[in-house]
């Protein structure tokens, strides 16, 4: 397993990771949750993913449950903050009593004493921005979280924060957790260039689409997966365009001797700017599979092949061309 740096902070996590979304504490046996995670600490994944509102912190406490058998230091747990807990108005956002509220509830849950990384969830356009940054850096200074993140900001409200915290003296955030994967690459347009200037890093959510990177769906959706329980995946994510596109992923996938799933996480671990790929499992076999990805270095060649065949870059603005980003980052124009 290989390692990255959370941006430019000290902190390493494994290229591959694994998260409870839809799994811990849902729809799969807290048993098969609890030897997947056990698969993947085995194989060297030491970054673990979850938030209260999965199935209302029913994700934290099967994790909770795991990690006691380990070595706290060895682990990095994160967590998550701002989704409705509750009917009650105060128990949702990133208000200071809703934020001390729910460390405190997400601790006990996972067993532990702090959280090495702790996310915003979304932004809360209800709460003003400055005592957001404040509450997470009092955390930071009361040893209850390591890092703070944000989750699925945009570009501009992640260079705001960061701005707060910078002129009031506080922590600003290290970490941004976005979607991303060969059919979601918006982050690439505006993202990239703020965390490359900022030096946080990037933790993907969903780098196989739920699964549709995998190949599985190709020939329709099971009436019981997870997708048709949970997903109702519009068009745009599985349609008769993208099932071709990845049919033709998969013979460069088996020239490679990889699986598409491994060949679609290895491609998305081409962008230095990402920290790790938070998957999802639902049985130790999958982990097995992933994980495998994490050591895999794709060609230029490769990378160029996928990519054509996908087409579909995101637009850039014009100095920033695909040729140029690279010259730019360098110093070079």
């Amino acid at each position: 397993m290989k390692y990255r740096k959370l941006g430019k902070y000290g902190t390493k996590v494994s290229t591959i990771s694994i998260g409870g979304w839809l799994t811990f504490g849902m729809n799969i046996e807290d048993s098969a949750s609890l030897k997947s995670l056990k698969v993947a600490v085995e194989s060297g994944v030491n970054f673990i993913d979850v938030a209260d509102v999965y199935n209302k912190g029913e994700s934290e406490k099967v994790v909770g449950t795991f990690i006691k058998d380990y070595e706290r230091s060895d682990l990095v747990i994160s967590s998550k903050v701002f989704g409705q807990m509750s009917d009650n108005p105060n128990n949702q956002g990133l208000s200071q009593k809703h934020i001390r509220e729910s460390i405190v509830k997400s601790l006990e849950r996972l067993k532990t004493d702090y959280l090495d990384i702790y996310f915003c969830h979304r932004y809360d356009y209800h709460t003003p921005l400055e005592e957001t940054v404040r509450v997470m850096n009092d955390l930071i200074e009361e040893g209850l979280i390591n890092y703070w993140g944000t989750s699925t900001w945009f570009a501009s409200e992640i260079e705001r924060a960061y701005g707060v915290a910078k002129e009031l003296g506080l922590r600003p955030p290290s970490v941004e957790q976005p979607r991303y994967n060969l059919l979601d690459r918006h982050i690439e347009n505006e993202l990239f260039y703020s965390v490359d200037g900022l030096g946080l890093g990037i933790t993907v959510w969903s780098p196989l689409a739920q699964g549709i990177l995998s190949g599985k769906y190709n020939d329709g959706i099971p009436e019981d997966s997870r997708h048709a329980k949970y997903m109702q995946l519009a068009d745009r994510e599985l349609n008769d365009e993208i099932i071709s596109k990845l049919k033709l992923l998969e013979p460069i996938a088996k020239e490679n001797d990889i699986t598409l799933t491994q060949l679609s996480l290895a491609w998305a671990l081409t962008r230095p700017q990402i920290s790790s790929l938070i998957t999802g499992a639902s049985k130790p076999e999958q982990v097995e599979e992933n994980v495998i990805a994490g050591d895999i270095v794709l060609s230029h060649d490769v990378v160029s092949q996928i990519e054509e065949i996908m087409d579909n870059e995101p637009k850039h603005h014009p100095i920033y061309s695909r040729v140029n980003y690279s010259k730019y980052l360098k110093g070079e124009i």
